[in-house]
């Protein structure tokens, strides 16, 4: 078997597909999760600490002076830039959560979904009816 026979065996196989599908849709999601979190839940925590801009909250580490903004800090030397850090751990414990909630969705789904009768197969059914002629 060739090297591009057996790289298109493998990445048709289901998995893979589903895994790129499923890592693309991700991607989406993880944009409207990151405008949830940057446009709506941090501009309230910012709120209540103060109404300043959450994810500009860093120390300095190379002596700059204290109020400028993040990008003029890390202009002049290296930051610890712990407000972003917050900020994108707030996104994915939403995000987290979010998916939590819909797998226990779909597990609920399929716990109460009447399972699926399998089909007999034809070759089967035509051996049941030869059986049941012969018996009668």
């Amino acid at each position: 078997m060739s090297f591009a026979s057996e790289f298109r065996q493998f990445a048709m196989k289901g998995n893979v597909v589903d895994l790129a599908v499923g890592v693309i849709i991700g991607a989406a999601f993880g944009k409207i999760v990151d405008s949830v979190v940057g446009d709506l839940i941090m501009p309230v925590v910012s709120r209540v600490f103060g109404g300043l801009d959450f994810s500009s909250y860093y120390l300095a580490l190379a002596g700059q002076p204290a109020g400028l903004p993040l990008a003029e800090a890390k202009k002049l030397g290296a930051v610890f830039a712990y407000g972003n850090f917050l900020t994108v751990l707030v996104n994915f414990i939403i995000l987290a959560f979010i998916i939590f909630l819909m797998v226990q969705q779909i597990n609920r789904l399929k716990s109460s979904a009447p399972p699926a009768s399998a089909a007999t197969p034809e070759d089967i059914q035509l051996l049941r009816e030869i059986r049941d002629s012969l018996k009668k």
